[in-house]
């Protein structure tokens, strides 16, 4: 775990996501997010070409490295080199780990997206630095994923060494629930990008992960 410290303290994960922010302008969402507390943002876009990417990590990482905050580049380790990001975040069928490490060197953070006990065992024997679990509910931004529910999150958080990141279908509505079943650090998307006063929900998630957790740590 050559970066996991990187991350142990992350409650509140902010993905951009191009589709679910439905022609907002990333970058005032990033400003948006950082201003409510966001601990770390991840640019996510599914159909866009490498150059445009590229051009919207480029645009948006300056706005996160003035916070402090890591941005890191959702499937594209090559985006995330080119841009100078804080690392990548890789799904199923993403690359290997360690072709990914030999691409961004030994600094940058790798996530993994896990969706059962066994695969997020394997991502912390391919080396990553931390693991998305998911989707906990049912979410449209991964149609191709059936909820793995609640119960993955007490046998993840008993036997992953690594920090780990609750995602899919939290919201302010269920984040008690996710919290009770042993989350320290969730992921959101259309909570953030769909919401009408996008700082306002961030401010609110971020208060409920501080009301319900004993310490800031997502291990």
């Amino acid at each position: 775990m050559p970066n996991g410290s990187a991350c142990s303290t992350w409650q509140l994960y902010v993905i951009l996501d191009r589709e679910a922010a439905a022609g907002r302008d990333l970058g005032v969402l990033a400003q948006a997010a950082i201003r409510g507390g966001a601990d770390v943002l991840q640019l996510r876009d599914k159909t866009a070409s490498a150059q445009a990417l590229l051009a919207e990590a480029r645009r948006v990482l300056p706005i996160a490295q003035a916070a402090g905050i890591p941005l890191l580049i959702n499937d594209r380790a090559d985006v995330a080199e080119a841009a100078g990001a804080d690392g990548v975040h890789l799904g199923q069928d993403d690359l290997p780990i360690d072709a990914a490490r030999r691409l961004l060197g030994p600094g940058r953070l790798i996530g993994r997206s896990t969706h059962s006990l066994e695969q997020a065992l394997a991502a912390i024997a391919e080396g990553a630095d931390y693991i998305g679990v998911g989707p906990i509910f049912p979410t449209p931004t991964k149609p191709g994923y059936g909820s793995v529910s609640l119960t993955l999150i007490p046998q993840v958080t008993a036997q992953i060494s690594i920090p780990h990141v609750c995602i899919g279908g939290i919201e302010a509505a269920n984040l008690a629930q996710v919290r009770q079943a042993g989350a320290r650090c969730v992921a959101v998307v259309r909570a953030v990008c769909a919401a009408p006063d996008p700082e306002a929900a961030v401010r609110q998630l971020k208060s409920l992960m501080k009301g319900t957790a004993s310490a800031g740590s997502c291990v």
